[in-house]
């Protein structure tokens, strides 16, 4: 054995001191679709957070709406900083609760991979161009780009990443299969791993809470419209208290800051309860268990849909918002017809995936990968 393999070993024999009993091990992972030996000095999942970071779709983030079209402002969040808000929420969230921190990260970092460009609106364009063709869905599209988009490795498509990195991707689907390990038998679970559910939980958490945040710094959420939400009022009673002082703007902050603090710690308590009274003691039992076991109490999940509704009222659907994304879509909804009529435009990578994929899934794929600004270019060069 030599150095490298001792550290892997190191870390893997860490994980099974360390982590509580129902912890996704990296040990026990179910293995990927392409075998491949193991890396000498990095765990599984070390390895596919790499394999993330390191995609061309992961860097194309930085320019892809999260509410705000790209550019708008210096200080507004994208798709990247809005993914590593998530990743930073998972490891604390897996990390209190003695979970694999490095498989709720690589879930966080992957889960937004498959976003249209202008955002949401995008999305919902998409879907409607793909109608009768199995529409589009960001989640689903998130798989598709690691699973057979991503181009990097001579002797597959995709990233090849842990079975347990997918799972946690699919996290709109009504059960999962897992090869076991040990004895190759496929079985069904109903949910996926307490990583897999942090990361979906830190998505919800971070990106109402932050664009709570944007829209504040944009002006379009006012002091007396957020005094309608209770769980803004309950955070800027607890910053009045400790910290009376702040006003303005810095306040409005702090409270922000204090709300994730507090849903953070509010899905702790829960998880906690829950996963002491359901008595799992293996990421298996988590799986075979009716019910997900990270979640908000009753109380928080209603003031959460009640921020949801807020975000919609005030935020999302504001005029100077909706304006820019119906621009963006119309400029969208051009593009891909123009690549509809004119395939061999595609790029050459894209193009051979045509006989396989057919016309309309090839230039989804195709136009959902761009960015804002690349889109917007193709749509001021194309003779539309």
């Amino acid at each position: 054995m030599n150095l490298d393999e001792t550290v892997r070993k190191r870390l893997e024999a860490a994980e099974l001191a360390v982590l509580a009993p129902f912890a996704q091990k990296t040990g026990e992972t179910a293995g990927r679709l392409h075998p491949e030996p193991p890396h000498p000095h990095r765990t599984a999942f070390q390895r596919d957070r790499a394999r993330v970071i390191h995609s061309r779709s992961f860097r194309r983030l930085e320019y892809k709406t999260q509410v705000f079209l790209n550019g708008t402002g210096d200080h507004l969040r994208n798709r990247l900083t809005h993914t590593i808000e998530v990743a930073s929420v998972s490891r604390s969230l897996a990390s209190t609760l003695g979970v694999n921190e490095n498989l709720a990260e690589v879930i966080a970092l992957a889960h937004d991979l498959g976003h249209a460009p202008f955002g949401h609106a995008g999305e919902e364009e998409l879907d409607r161009l793909m109608e009768g063709q199995g529409g589009f869905e960001h989640n689903l599209q998130s798989l598709r780009i690691v699973e057979k988009i991503e181009a990097v490795y001579p002797n597959f498509d995709g990233l090849n990443l842990s079975y347990e990195v997918l799972e946690g991707l699919r996290k709109h689907e009504a059960s999962y299969e897992r090869l076991h390990p040990e004895t190759g038998q496929r079985e069904a679970f109903q949910q996926t791993s307490l990583e897999g559910q942090i990361a979906n939980r830190a998505d919800e958490i971070t990106y109402y809470s932050h664009d709570l945040d944007d829209g504040i710094a944009h002006g379009f959420l006012l002091p007396e419209q957020l005094e309608e939400l209770e769980i803004w009022r309950k955070c800027a009673r607890f910053v009045q208290k400790h910290f009376p002082h702040l006003e303005g703007r810095r306040f409005q902050r702090y409270v922000v800051r204090s709300l994730i603090d507090y849903e953070v710690a509010e899905v702790l308590h829960e998880s906690s309860r829950r996963i002491q009274e359901a008595g799992v003691e293996t990421s298996d039992e988590v799986r075979r268990f009716p019910k997900p076991l990270i979640a908000y109490s009753q109380e928080q999940t209603e003031m959460n849909r009640e921020l949801r509704r807020f975000l919609f009222q005030y935020f999302y659907y504001h005029p100077e918002v909706q304006g820019a994304n119906d621009r963006g879509c119309d400029m969208l909804r051009r593009v891909f017809q123009f690549y509809l009529h004119h395939p061999e435009r595609l790029g050459e990578t894209t193009r051979r995936r045509l006989e396989e994929q057919g016309l309309e899934r090839t230039v989804c794929d195709y136009v959902s990968g761009m960015t804002d600004r690349y889109l917007m270019q193709r749509y001021n060069e194309i003779d539309l």
